[in-house]
């Protein structure tokens, strides 16, 4: 934050006008969700486009009014260019609609990819567009509820020196907070989030598949206060909020994890026993798996998901701590 307050101060546009005309290119889950909260900090939404017609009714839901047109026009009529595409698609928008003479001189041109940093802006930059990468550290619905979710939010941003302050003023208006990422930084920072969100939400349904198999009624309302705590604790404390039988190094539990799954889940022996190895490895290296237990428990994760859980299978119930 005080690298932008640092960073020179620009004229006319780069500084961000009072209000801002606003157009959003590609009207999939997040435009809509982000014109509608510049909306709300007094700017003007005054296009999108859209091709689904999923896409459609997100806009006419979140940006009432607003007509649909084809994306060259959003950004005839438009001070602020949302480019919210998927993110092998924006490359190709972004040189098509610079190709074309879409982008005016001075227009701010943002997209919301995580992935990306400012350089896949180049081609609207040399046209004389304003780039902004502008990543909401968020999922999102398609719905008015992702509108109210903005409050707080990190917005993982990348800019030039000089438009440092108008990203931020925008951030801050849709309710978020910025966090500055480098350029190169943008690939790791993406592939760190997905790990987490995007795995997490497997990992999730997994187990609620497992539960309803295992004759749990209502899976959801298990899940959901063991889940709440242990994200509340590994945002808190990290590895040392591990626990479980492979933190314990309880071998024998494992193994028979690992049976069960091959009889009644195979599809999902494979991914248990990735994330148990990285377990494994993450509670040596802290110290809270002891050394003298890893070893039969090393053996049981070495399996490959195919053959059987050796002399380990009979191992009975965990009553270790949870």
């Amino acid at each position: 934050m005080n690298a932008a307050a640092n960073a020179p101060r620009a004229t006319d546009a780069r500084d961000r006008p009072a209000r801002l005309r606003v157009g959003v290119v590609g009207a999939g889950r997040v435009g809509p969700a982000l014109a509608a909260a510049l909306s709300l900090a007094g700017h003007r939404p005054v296009a999108v486009s859209g091709v689904s017609d999923a896409s459609r009714r997100r806009a006419e839901a979140l940006l009432p009014g607003v007509p649909l047109v084809a994306p060259d026009e959003v950004l005839a009529r438009a001070d602020l260019v949302l480019l919210t595409v998927p993110d092998d698609a924006l490359a190709g928008l972004v040189t098509g609609l610079a190709e074309t003479g879409a982008v005016r001189q001075g227009q701010l041109v943002a997209h919301c990819s995580g992935r990306w940093g400012t350089a896949v802006l180049d081609p609207a930059l040399r046209a004389g567009g304003l780039p902004l990468a502008l990543h909401p550290v968020m999922t999102f619905t398609g719905t008015p509820v992702d509108v109210q979710r903005l409050a707080g939010c990190s917005f993982g941003v990348t800019a030039p020196a000089e438009l440092r302050l108008a990203a931020e003023a925008l951030v801050i208006e849709m309710g978020g907070e910025p966090e500055w990422i480098d350029e190169s930084a943008r690939p790791l920072y993406h592939a760190a989030l997905a790990l987490g969100a995007n795995h997490l939400v497997t990992l999730v349904a997994q187990s609620l598949e497992l539960l309803r198999t295992a004759g749990v009624a209502a899976p959801d309302r298990m899940l959901g206060p063991l889940l709440g705590a242990a994200l509340d604790n590994a945002l808190r404390s990290g590895d040392a909020a591990l626990t479980g039988p492979v933190a314990r190094g309880d071998a024998g539990t494992v193994a028979a994890h690992v049976a069960e799954l091959r009889a009644h889940a195979p599809h999902a022996l494979a991914g248990y026993l990735a994330m148990a190895r990285t377990t494994a490895d993450r509670a040596l290296d802290h110290g809270l798996l002891k050394p003298e237990l890893a070893e039969a428990l090393l053996g049981v994760l070495a399996q490959d998901g195919t053959e059987g859980p050796g002399g380990a299978g009979g191992a009975g119930a965990d009553g270790g701590e949870r």
